[in-house]
This record gives structure tokens, sequence and C-alpha cells, in this order.
């Protein structure tokens, strides 16, 4: 089995997943952004394979006279022709790779396969073009010593990488455009390589994007993400927020005035105080919670202080294990709110005025 059936078997048996299941369409591998990139390349490297195949075959009839004037070489030539030939045989598995791989789900390891692929069609190209450069017997022509002019300005290693230069008098007539604004004449400066290529990649960046969010809908877009990250914070909020209502203690305890929280309050109260205060808080064995009397304080602090700890020596339990901080703050708030109500049969006044 050579490496052209080994790569067909391979990619066959792991990409040969059935498109339909219980009756529901599967997503393709076409719908796969990754496996639509990596054809993609396939695709324009087999195509780069055949032209340099083809310039190769071309090149022949020159080595051919070649070999007559220069028979000493013929054996090293010879063998890297063979290595060009024999890797470009094994571009025609790549092809069939691509029309398998078509069929069915990309997984990790066809993702492999389909990377390997692409790798030994780039050394199918390299193979080709050094196969190409002995037969027209191309030799590299090597750059002359630069020697140093006096008087010349030096080139940073920042103009290096941008390709820039700083030039006199002179030269900078040489560069002029011939274009002038305001004084500000234009030279002939052309735009560094790593921002052209930094605009090709946004490009590049761009179509897999716009195919990724809005054709396959394999990855969600900036407005998605969006929602997502708001949906996430609010959960986030809700959770801290219910736990910063259960930080609240005697000392921090702030009255509430929302009508929903006095509500919640109000349940509270008739379930659990109603008893010995009253359903109205008129009072029955415990005092009357709506006048202006108090035995234990009538602030917001002193209710929450009283409602958590109790009085045990008048019978009155401690409900903090009962109540979480937050219940017994939304207790606290709803008898506040209750002052001055006057309900019927209200018990006689305990305590000291406030």
């Amino acid at each position: 089995m050579n490496l052209r059936q080994l790569i067909i078997l391979t990619a066959g048996t792991l990409l040969s997943v059935p498109a339909f299941a219980e009756g529901k369409p599967q997503p393709t591998e076409l719908s796969d952004p990754v496996a639509l990139v990596l054809l993609t390349v396939c695709g324009g490297l087999l195509i780069a394979i055949a032209i340099l195949g083809n310039a190769v075959m071309g090149a022949m009839d020159i080595f051919r006279e070649r070999m007559k004037k220069d028979a000493g070489k013929a054996v090293i030539t010879t063998g890297i022709i063979l290595l060009g030939v024999l890797s470009a045989s094994n571009a025609s598995a790549s092809d069939a790779l691509v029309e398998t791989a078509t069929n069915g789900i990309l997984s990790k390891t066809s993702l492999w396969v389909l990377v390997t692929v692409i790798l030994l069609e780039i050394l199918v190209i390299i193979s080709l073009l050094f196969t190409l450069k002995h037969l027209v017997g191309i030799q590299r022509k090597r750059k002359p010593k630069k020697v140093a002019v006096p008087g010349k300005p030096r080139i940073s290693w920042m103009e290096k990488i941008n390709k820039t230069r700083t030039v006199d008098e002179a030269s900078e007539a040489e560069e002029d455009m011939g274009h002038e604004y305001d004084g500000i004449r234009e030279l002939n400066n052309p735009t560094p390589p790593w921002w052209k290529w930094g605009f090709y990649f946004s490009i590049f960046f761009g179509v897999v994007y716009l195919w990724r969010g809005y054709v396959s809908e394999t990855a969600p877009t900036q407005l998605q993400e969006l929602a997502m990250a708001e949906e996430k914070a609010a959960a986030a909020k809700a959770e801290y927020m219910k736990n910063a209502a259960n930080n609240v203690d005697e000392n921090s305890v702030k009255q509430l005035t929302a009508t929903d929280e006095l509500e919640a309050g109000q349940k509270l109260f008739i379930s659990n105080c109603a008893p010995c205060h009253g359903p109205q808080g008129q009072g029955v064995v415990g005092p009357n919670l709506t006048d202006d009397f108090w035995l234990h304080g009538g602030k917001i602090n002193d209710v929450f202080k009283t409602i958590k700890y109790g009085v045990p020596e008048k019978g009155m339990k401690s409900w903090q294990e009962d109540f979480s901080p937050r219940q017994i703050a939304l207790l606290a708030s709803y008898i506040k709110s209750i002052h001055g109500t006057n309900p019927p049969n209200p018990k006689a006044p305990q305590g000291d005025k406030e």
C-alpha cells in the first residue's frame, strides 16, 4: 500500500459519517469553516502543483541539452527529477481526499489528515521548484558586499523593518512624487510590509468571520456575544445581590420601602408573628407594634436586633435560625411601615414613647 492509498483509505474511514440520523439532517463538513479553509488551501496548492508540473515538463528539453554537454552531473540531477516526479504523483491523493472530505463531518483526526496533506503538497511544490531550478540551470546570484560610503547615513533596524530610509537633500529630490500640499511634499515612501500583511490578514479574518457568523452560523456574532455576556453578567449580578442582601445585620440594616419588599415582609409577619402581635400588629400576647411606644427601641436597627436575638425572658424566641438576614430586614421594615395605622382593638401602650 503506497502513500496515496493510505491517505485515501484513512480519509474515507474517518469522514464517512452519514448526513442524516433519525430523520434529521446533520451538519456536514461544508458547514465547518476550518474544513472549508483547509479544503481551499488544498485546492490552491493543487493548482500550484499542476502549474509547476507543466513547467517541469516544458523544461525537459533544456535538460536534455544539458545532459549532452555535462554528463558528470547527470546522476545527481536525475535523482532530483525523480524526487520531484514521485512527490507530484502523491498530489493526486490529496485530490481524492478533497473529494472524500466533503461527504462527512470534520473530526479531530480528519483535521490532522487535512493538515498532513497540505504539508505534503507544500513539500511537492518545493521539490518541483528545485527540480525546475536544476532543469533550466538557474544559479543563485550572489549579492555584492555593501561598502560603506563616507557621509552616507546609516540605516537603523527600524528603517529596515519598515523598509524606509533617511535620505539627504539630494536623494530627497529624486524621491519627490511631485505632489505638494501646504508646503508638505510627498516622497516615494511605500507602506511598511507589516502594515500590508496586517491589512491582508484583516481581509482574511473578515471573510472567515462573515462565513462563521452569518452564513454557516457556527459561531456567534458580536451582537450575540454581547447578549450572552449581558445575560451572564445579569446572572452574576443577581447572585451577588442575593448574597449581599444576606450580609446585612443590626448595624448596617436600612429600612426597605419597595412595595414588593413590604408585601414579602407582611407574608412573613402574618405566618409567624401574628399569633403574638395580631394580624394587624395591634398586639395580643406581645405588645402593640403600631403605636408610639416601644419596649426595646423603635428604630429599624432596634427592631432588627429584637427579631434576630429575641427576648427569651419575655417568651420571644430568637428568629436568626429560622430567617435569613434578608428576611429579618423585610420583617423589620414591614413592622416600621404599620406604625400609626391604628388597627381596631389595640393593646394598651407598653414601653417608652419614641
